[in-house]
């Protein structure tokens, strides 16, 4: 979303979380409990990727990238050559070698590079040419095969695809994208309003209209449905974040934008759960 809704915190699913990261555990809790890992680093982060129990990757502002390998005890900066100026709102990893990071903003602040070795190198693979784009979040069906969208270009939400991990993207015809409704656009607060689930299924939350919807493609993002939700929405109102354990259930969070320590969070399988937010504040969570 432009203007305000651009610097907006994500306040949806992450709230409930944010709750029991701000109060401590009673000291006889005998079952599993957030643990603070210092990250060295004031960014604000906006995207995580939880790997594993050991591996997760933040991104946040000033171009800011971290990395652990060892379940936070360490962070390395990992973030591309020159990005301090970059907003970094997603991230998407695959493993403690290989991730994908989307930066945002107007026009060439809008961005994609991947890496493979760690952090060390970052590729270019994506810069947008339009002035009239801004691309909010990304997600990947699997290693090689993502999308990434932006707010509406000539009325209708803009999607990009790649078959090759990141390494180039192609502009998905807009035939099959329903209108969007005036001032309506995506949050790019965080890391959840494109989410996938399997090899095809994908959806897209938004806000700033007159109702608050989720977009669903069935087919890779080639063609959509969308249905209201009963959510507020207006500049700083909608969905923020959606999350889906199948191809037809599901949740959508949201309402207006309120304040919190930790933006994002993200869960592995495994039942490991990290949390990042402002002040480079991370958090682990290792349910046994």
């Amino acid at each position: 979303m432009r203007a305000l809704v651009r610097k907006l915190s994500f306040a949806g699913i992450c709230a409930v979380v944010a709750a029991s990261l701000t109060a401590p555990a009673p000291a006889n809790a005998g079952g599993p409990g957030w643990r603070l890992t210092p990250t060295g680093t004031d960014a604000r982060f906006r995207g995580l990727a939880a790997v594993g129990r050991d591996v997760a990757w933040p991104a946040g502002s000033g171009g800011t990238v971290l990395r652990t390998t060892d379940g936070g005890r360490s962070w390395q900066d990992v973030a591309p050559s020159g990005a301090a100026g970059l907003e970094f709102r997603d991230i998407e990893a695959f493993d403690a070698r290989r991730a994908v990071v989307l930066a945002i903003g107007e026009g060439d602040a809008s961005r994609v590079y991947r890496t493979s070795d760690g952090g060390h190198t970052w590729t270019l693979g994506f810069q947008n040419d339009d002035p009239r784009a801004f691309y909010d979040c990304v997600t990947f069906f699997d290693s090689r095969h993502g999308l990434a969208m932006s707010d509406p270009v000539d009325g209708k939400f803009r999607i990009i695809s790649t078959r090759d991990g990141g390494r180039s993207r192609r502009v998905l015809p807009s035939s099959g994208m329903p209108p969007a409704l005036d001032g309506e656009a995506g949050f790019a607060a965080s890391s959840q309003c494109l989410v996938s689930h399997g090899s095809r299924d994908v959806w897209l939350a938004t806000g700033g209209g007159s109702r608050a919807r989720v977009f669903h493609s069935g087919d890779r993002g080639r063609t959509w449905t969308v249905a209201d939700t009963p959510l507020p929405s207006g500049p700083s109102q909608g969905v923020f974040a959606v999350a889906f354990r199948d191809s037809r259930h599901g949740i959508a969070v949201g309402g207006d934008y309120r304040p919190g320590e930790f933006e994002t969070v993200d869960c592995t399988p495994a039942h490991t759960c990290w949390a990042a937010g402002e002040k480079g504040r991370a958090a682990h969570l290792t349910l046994r």
